[in-house]
Parts: structure tokens; sequence; C-alpha cells
């Protein structure tokens, strides 16, 4: 698992990020304080407080120099 901090400050920026991460078949989680929400849903993205970077828990084995390139727009820093 890879964790990378992540702001989402527009509904514009949703929308693509959620697409972006359709892409791929590996689970993503978002960690907002004690919420956890799954990633690929724009319903639970709004349920967060969007105003803070969030944690984005990349739940992936292979391929995480490809989903780090695709989701480098929305990327604040690596951990």
């Amino acid at each position: 698992m890879r964790t990378v901090h992540i702001s989402l400050n527009s509904i514009d920026k949703v929308k693509s990020f959620v697409n972006d991460l359709a892409k791929f078949d590996v689970d993503f989680d978002l960690v907002s304080g004690r919420y956890i929400i799954d990633a690929k849903s724009i319903m639970g993205i709004f349920s967060l407080d969007l105003s803070k970077p969030i944690d984005l828990n990349i739940h992936a084995e292979s391929n995480i120099d490809e989903i780090l390139s695709t989701l480098s727009p929305y990327i604040i820093d690596e951990q």
C-alpha cells in the first residue's frame, strides 16, 4: 500500500479524479480524520471536507509508477 496527500479543491477536479481512478483495477481509499471513503465514489468524496488535503491510500502491488503519474495533478506530497 502507498499513501499520498492529495488536494481536491474544485468540483471539476473531483470529477476528473474519479475518472482517472476508474482506469485502474485496484482499490483506492480516501482518509480524512476518522472517515474512510471509497475514492471511486463521487458521492463519498463530496461528503468529506475538501478544503484540506486528504490522504489517498493506493492498494496496488504493481503499476504504482503509472498510477502516481496519472494522479500527479492531485498529489501534494508523497509519504
